[in-house]
Formats: C-alpha cells, structure tokens, sequence
C-alpha cells in the first residue's frame, strides 16, 4: 500500500534525525494529495484505524472542504458544509485522534451529538 510505504519512509527519515516517536502524528493528506479518484481517500476515511494500529501512532484527519468530497457531490468548495460534517463524524466514529475542521460550530455539536449516542448506548 503506498500510504503505508510513504510513512515508513517518512517516519524513518524523522526519526533518524532524532525526532523521537512519540512526537509525531500521522496525517494522510485526505483529498487531492491522495489522488483524483475520491474512492482512495474514502477508503482511507474508512480504513485510516489501520494506519493508527500499523505504526501505533495518533492519526490526524482533515477532510473539510476537501476535492474528494466535491467530487462526490458535485458541488464547489464552499458548498460541501454538510457532506464535510459527515466525513467529520464517521471519522470521529471511527476513532480519529484529532479533525482538522474550517466549521469548528458545526462539528462541537455534532461530536456533542455522537457522545450522547455513545452514552445512552451504554446505558442500556
């Protein structure tokens, strides 16, 4: 897998020069970094829990506004507030260590949402 490949060599660059391992945080450039095709950084929204258990690092996800997400609705960047939440959420679902957001508001109340979930789930 070459996100994998492109952190080993990453983190064996950073490390050999002494930057110690529990510095770092991984972030898999979501979106046009990733490639053109939305399903590739679908499939790392999906799957990046591999990446944290792979290289026993946090991983920083940062979907907001991202091409992957317009490609997907056809809409233009600042047009994709909700398609953003969205992706924003199934990341913090599925465990992200941190979310970059440009609509911090948007995502508190939805985090804030997803909490009360959790909760009345354990509760049961």
């Amino acid at each position: 897998d070459h996100i994998a490949a492109f952190f080993d060599a990453r983190i064996a660059a950073l490390t050999g020069a002494g930057i110690k391992r529990n510095r770092l945080v991984l972030d898999p450039g979501m979106g046009f970094f990733l490639g053109a095709a939305p399903e590739t950084s679908l499939s790392v929204l999906a799957r990046f829990d591999e990446l944290r258990l792979r290289f026993d690092l946090p991983v920083l996800l940062s979907v907001s506004r991202k091409s992957f997400l317009r490609a997907l609705t056809g809409r233009g960047p600042g047009d994709v507030g909700a398609a953003t939440l969205a992706a924003e959420l199934a990341a913090a679902a599925g465990g992200a260590d941190f979310i970059r957001t440009h609509e911090p508001r948007p995502l508190r109340d939805g985090l804030a949402v997803l909490a009360a979930l959790k909760e009345t789930a354990r509760i049961r």
